[in-house]
């Protein structure tokens, strides 16, 4: 049965294509995502106002926690790109010249199937288990207590003796690769087209491995943005997502390429 499955998976990716792009093309995508911020805003700006609060209760909660809150938060970057579903629907709507607005994005949630749920608790699981990872990292390596932003600079950061803060970000990065690649062209597709969860990763998969030099720097830009976004005390949060949000689906309609659109330019 699982071989089965597989074959059924790689079946459905291979009725789409992969388009050829050139390595600075996520500029573009990040000129189109502010497009459609701008031309629908409320929807957006909602998105990142809400996902900003969250943040900022995150960081009340584990105030005194500092180790738990930075798995936290990285954790919660793996999770943000479902929650950003609504939004694809509005920048579809947009490049389809229909009306677009908050409705959009909330009716992209009625139940109708249940692929992102389970893509969403898949992403879950993954953030949990590297918040669990990272914190028990942390306090199982150092000597001292981790409550606060300034100890985690001290402590791990800066740290004179060991390799701790090399090794939470090796780790990190261990766990966000197949992530990144999993869900960058997976989301918006399972919104778009009426493909299998596990096919639309094998897509995504193939979209990555096909452009690495692209894909390397579009996965930079969403790290230095959501960074910026994290520094301005989250503020800049509530337009970095949804404009990175918007942008995803560029690079999702960019990247993939249905016998149905073959003459999409």
């Amino acid at each position: 049965m699982p071989n089965r499955l597989t074959e059924h998976a790689l079946q459905q990716s291979r009725s789409f294509g992969v388009r050829r792009i050139p390595a600075l093309r996520p500029l573009g995508w990040l000129a189109r995502g502010w497009r459609d911020l701008m031309t629908c805003p409320l929807p957006g700006l909602l998105h990142g106002a809400v996902m900003a609060a969250f943040g900022a209760a995150l960081f009340w909660q584990a105030r005194h926690q500092f180790w738990w809150l930075a798995g936290a938060f990285s954790g919660f970057l793996l999770v943000a790109p479902v929650l950003a579903t609504g939004l694809y629907a509005v920048s579809r709507a947009i490049e389809r010249g229909e009306p677009a607005g908050l409705g959009t994005a909330l009716a992209a949630w009625r139940p109708r199937d249940h692929r992102l749920v389970v893509f969403g608790a898949l992403l879950a699981l993954a953030g949990t288990g590297w918040v669990l990872t990272s914190a028990s990292l942390i306090v199982s390596a150092l000597p001292g207590q981790v409550n606060r932003p300034v100890d985690f600079l001290r402590l791990v950061v800066l740290a004179e003796q060991g390799l701790l803060f090399e090794t939470w970000l090796v780790l990190g990065a261990l766990l966000a690769a197949p992530v990144f690649a999993s869900s960058v062209v997976a989301l918006p597709m399972l919104l778009d087209r009426p493909i299998g969860v596990l096919g639309a990763v094998f897509t995504s998969w193939r979209a990555v491995m096909e452009h690495p030099l692209p894909m390397a720097l579009w996965a930079v830009l969403l790290l230095v943005l959501t960074g910026l976004g994290m520094a301005t005390v989250l503020l800049g949060l509530v337009v970095v997502l949804p404009w990175l949000a918007h942008a995803s689906w560029h690079a999702y309609r960019d990247l993939v390429l249905a016998h149905d659109d073959r003459e999409r330019v």
